[in-house]
């Protein structure tokens, strides 16, 4: 989390912006199909942000379904591409999401496999950003 990425000080994209709605509406498959896209077209350092709250709704998604094992995999990957992301950026409080998304995969992990249908989904993580 150290370093500053000259990206972060730029204004969210439309696109990112979408995906994050959706992802905050519960709607995990559609912002995996928004947010792929806007991390697949970016080249900086930032595609790493984007990937990384994909992969936590991805998730939840998961969760949902009660793939425990596709659930914890998501959720560490999505961690780690958030590891290297400013606290801050494009708007988004992002060390509140890594936050949320590690208390998550706690919960999960003390759960086992058969707690995907014990999780509250209104502890999910959300994403927090400027408007």
């Amino acid at each position: 989390m150290s370093g500053e990425w000259p990206c972060c000080a730029e204004p969210l994209p439309e696109e990112v912006r979408r995906g994050l709605e959706q992802f905050n509406a519960g709607e995990y498959f559609e912002q995996h199909e928004t947010l792929e896209h806007a991390w697949r077209a970016e080249t900086r350092p930032v595609r790493e942000l984007y990937q990384g709250i994909l992969q936590i709704g991805v998730a939840c998604y998961q969760i949902q379904r009660g793939n425990y094992a596709g659930a914890l995999k998501t959720l560490r990957r999505g961690l780690a591409h958030l590891a290297p992301v400013p606290n801050r950026c494009q708007g988004i409080d992002v060390a509140r999401l890594r936050e949320e998304a590690l208390q998550l995969l706690r919960q999960l992990e003390e759960l086992g496999p058969e707690g995907c249908q014990r999780i509250d989904e209104r502890q999910f993580p959300r994403v927090i950003f400027a408007p």
